[in-house]
């Protein structure tokens, strides 16, 4: 009777064992890249490629992530299809003509990627330095996240509405693997060039809504919600979403304003509401099995012109599905 185990291992090598779809893999072991820019690197038309992606995606040996009307590609970030990839590339000789070229060409496509991210910054970068300043410094804010996750070492560190990728930078050296998501697509590209310049090589990100991910249930053992509930219709949609994802015992950590009266936000800046509650944080975590750990809130150095900031952080009480059963 034939191995099912040893059926997948031979489709996964007829998947490797063709000089493009071995480009595609070495390339990928320098992080996650879309079609387009797989289509640059490797000077192939987009059609012609994407089957060769569907090959490899369909033998486990990279990854798909749909980002609107983008697709990113990466390599599995563990199991049997990484070990084996990790080995093929291993075999693969850098010197090698062609794969001088493909890096050659990566440098390119990365420093294109850089550059668009930056022009964008710098046209949002005044507003942010602006909003930034109502508050309390960033410094101490992220200091009090740092206290609030705990100790650590993590496994997951899940980041809901990551923006520039900045906690991920922050906690990439706490854990073993950190990744964002983010609706916007621009925000990515940004997180994209900043996580690279940090060098956070086990840091990730992809599109993704922060009321329903797109990870499993108590995957992660911290997650982090950074100043991003005040853009959201029903903020304790985002807590239940992170008790969901949440190990058992797994800590969330809520950075958000306090509440306040800067109107203009809401036309300027887009906030659906005026800061968030002590008071609502705890009754919206407690109706999705969390338990809070601790609060702390910043006031601004500017009195009533600025905001206050609360980080909040608490533990999910719910057992694992398997002893629930």
């Amino acid at each position: 009777m034939e191995s099912a185990a040893l059926s997948v291992l031979v489709q996964q090598l007829r998947a490797a064992g063709e000089v493009t779809r071995a480009r595609i893999l070495a390339l990928l072991t320098h992080g996650e890249l879309s079609v387009g820019e797989l289509a640059q690197v490797l000077n192939q038309s987009q059609p012609r490629l994407s089957r060769h992606l569907k090959f490899l995606t369909g033998a486990g040996l990279i990854e798909r992530l749909p980002e609107g009307a983008w697709v990113f590609y990466r390599l599995p970030v563990e199991g049997r299809a990484r070990a084996l990839v990790d080995t093929l590339n291993a075999a693969i000789d850098p010197d090698d003509a062609a794969i001088r070229r493909d890096r050659l060409r990566l440098a390119e496509v990365k420093g294109e990627r850089a550059e668009a991210a930056e022009q964008y910054f710098s046209r949002v970068a005044d507003d942010w330095d602006k909003l930034r300043a109502l508050h309390y410094s960033e410094a101490d804010i992220e200091k009090a996240v740092l206290t609030a996750a705990g100790a650590g070492p993590f496994d997951l560190m899940i980041d809901f509405g990551t923006g520039t990728g900045r906690m991920l930078a922050l906690f990439a050296g706490k854990a073993r693997r950190v990744e964002g998501i983010d609706l916007s697509h621009q925000m990515l590209t940004v997180a994209r060039s900043k996580l690279q310049e940090a060098g956070a090589t086990n840091a990730s990100v992809r599109h993704g809504d922060a009321t329903a991910s797109p990870y499993p249930d108590q995957c992660a053992s911290l997650v982090i919600i950074h100043q991003m509930l005040h853009f959201l219709d029903d903020p304790a949609r985002a807590l239940n979403e992170a008790a969901r994802v949440l190990k058992p015992g797994g800590r969330l950590v809520v950075v958000e304003f306090a509440p306040h009266t800067l109107e203009h936000l809401r036309s300027d800046h887009a906030h659906r509401h005026l800061g968030v509650s002590g008071g609502d944080l705890e009754r919206w975590g407690e109706k999705a099995g969390l338990a809070v750990k601790s609060a702390k809130t910043f006031r601004s150095p500017d009195g009533d012109k600025g905001i206050a900031v609360t980080v909040w952080s608490a533990e999910n009480q719910k057992s694992s599905k398997r002893s629930a059963a």
